[in-house]
């Protein structure tokens, strides 16, 4: 099969197959072959799409080891989503003949699967170890870029008032390459992408770990780039219908990360965020809407 599988459906195909005869194979890997028709079809849409009937695909899919369709599926998306492109995602929703309703409730539905993976398998072990690394670090560099830059501010602005120096670069890749070249053995870079990877946030890594940086990778696999070059990394699924990703699930992992940043040490935060408590009891960072001269004040 192609090396794009995840590697859990690929052990179940590899294990699998001398269970299946040599038409269940072809149609495993049609399906796979063309996840972008077939990652959002039930099991009886499927049977209609290759003319088999819905038992031959229930069996086919339990003879991988899955015990309900909907298991499958959700690899199938994982797989999808490593090697799709944006526009070949929205065709693919284009080609589903769902209504709008129905697009924008599978939206709000994948983003909760996303969170209940997340819930599922935490690794709280890898959340500690991303705060005690923080706390050790001299500065923090968040790197993500294109739509990831979001993720990579809102954990960097998350710091600040907890007391750490990090900060998420944007501009240029020279921007970013200057950067890079500041850190340090006692600093730290936090890079986020996701599936394939961006390769500039790559390159940073690997800049980092040949000068003896400490790197810690946000992404939504075991096997991607981030997670194969990392020191260590952090996992949270990023499936999505739409054209983007879902960043329901990356940004609570993000929550975390700044919770246990804020109880590792919890005198060093509450120190650190007494300094803005006069501001913000003061409202002075709060609009507040004009008196109207012409309106009496309520007695």
């Amino acid at each position: 099969m192609t090396k794009d599988v995840p590697p859990e459906l690929e052990t179940r195909i590899r294990e699998a197959r001398p269970r299946l005869n040599a038409r269940r194979q072809r149609l495993i890997r049609s399906i796979l072959d063309r996840s972008d028709e077939t990652v959002f079809l039930s099991s009886r849409e499927m049977a209609r799409q290759y003319q088999v009937d819905a038992a031959t695909i229930v069996r086919t899919i339990q003879a991988l080891g899955y015990r309900r369709f909907s298991e499958f599926s959700a690899d199938l998306r994982r797989h999808f989503v490593t090697r799709i492109t944006p526009y070949a995602k929205m065709r693919a929703a284009v080609r589903g003949k769902r209504g709008l309703d129905d697009q924008v409730r599978e939206s709000v539905v994948r983003d909760l699967e996303n969170l209940q993976e997340l819930r599922a398998g935490l690794d709280e072990r890898g959340v500690r170890e991303l705060a005690r690394r923080i706390h050790r670090a001299r500065r923090i560099l968040v790197v993500g870029l294109d739509l990831a830059a979001s993720l990579a501010w809102f954990l960097a602005y998350g710091l600040l008032p907890l007391g750490f120096d990090a900060e998420a670069p944007t501009g240029t890749s020279g921007h970013l390459l200057h950067k890079v070249g500041l850190l340090g053995p006692k600093d730290l870079l936090v890079a986020i992408s996701f599936g394939p990877c961006l390769r500039e946030t790559v390159e940073a890594v690997l800049r980092c770990r040949r000068r003896s940086v400490p790197t810690f990778g946000l992404t939504d696999a075991e096997t991607t780039p981030l997670a194969r070059h990392c020191d260590g990394f952090l996992v949270a699924p990023t499936s999505s219908p739409l054209f983007t990703r879902s960043y329901a699930a990356p940004m609570s992992l993000i929550n975390a990360v700044l919770t246990a940043c804020a109880h590792l040490m919890p005198r060093r935060a509450l120190a650190n965020l007494r300094r803005t408590e006069d501001e913000y009891r003061s409202g002075a960072r709060r609009y507040q809407e004009p008196a109207d001269p012409e309106v009496p004040p309520a007695r």
